[in-house]
């Protein structure tokens, strides 16, 4: 039988008895039809995953008895703070479930020019919940047990003057290195990707000033959503565990 991992957002230890949250029992009770005895792995943002047992099962909550844990080293050495320029429909949401999968460790989304998105209010509080959702969601289908952070939504600007020691890259169609000829090695990256139509021209400008590399994903024009994935799997390739 299948034996789900669950995020809980709590910690427990070997021999405790946790009650699932809303979602968590949704998924396994409800979706999946699991009942008293059976198996699920529990991991709560820390390097460790849980065996746990079900228990007290009822038409609205549920129990799990934690039984043993085991420490998980699958996260990759190079960490990664994706600034992501927001996109419309379901390709910002699979732009991070599939970041998460790759490794990714912090996720800012970004208002650009050529945003086409308004968020504010009790929309963006709703939507800044559902993308952190997708997260713990590619963290659990992935076997990740530390789940990545989904920020607050900032203008380019804002992340441009942060702060970092990290290496800092932006894609550009002209630019003269490839991720993967680079002539600096680094164990944290700043990746800058643009939204459905790419960063204006005052906008790289901008980037650049701000000491962001430019880097080349060759020949062909990606979509933001393509673009954000391949950068990401290049810069494991480069610097990372792939």
């Amino acid at each position: 039988m299948r034996n789900p991992r669950i995020y809980l957002a709590q910690s427990f230890n070997v021999g405790d008895t946790v009650l699932l949250s809303d979602d968590a029992f949704g998924h396994v009770v409800r979706v999946l039809r699991l009942n008293n005895g059976d198996a699920i792995t529990l991991f709560n943002g820390t390097n460790k995953e849980f065996q746990a047992t079900l228990t007290e099962v009822s038409k609205k909550r549920a129990s799990a008895l934690i039984i043993s844990e085991q420490l998980i080293s699958n996260e990759s050495p190079l960490n990664i703070h994706l600034g992501q320029g927001i996109s419309r429909g379901d390709r910002m949401d699979f732009t991070l479930q599939k970041s998460v999968e790759l490794g990714v460790n912090t996720i800012t989304p970004l208002f650009t020019e050529r945003c086409g998105v308004k968020l504010s209010g009790e929309r963006l509080a709703k939507k800044l919940e559902q993308w952190q959702k997708i997260v713990i969601s590619a963290c659990e289908q992935s076997g990740r047990c530390q789940v990545p952070e989904v920020r607050a939504p900032i203008s380019l600007a804002d992340w441009l003057t942060q702060e970092t020691n990290a290496l800092k890259i932006n894609l550009h169609p002209k630019a003269e290195h490839s991720i993967m000829t680079l002539p600096v090695e680094s164990t944290r990256v700043r990746l800058l990707i643009g939204p459905e139509g790419g960063l204006s021209d005052e906008e790289i400008t901008s980037a650049q000033a701000s000491g962001y590399t430019d880097v080349l994903l060759g020949p062909r024009v990606l979509r933001t959503e393509t673009a954000a994935l391949t950068a990401i799997t290049a810069l494991q390739c480069r610097f990372g565990d792939l």
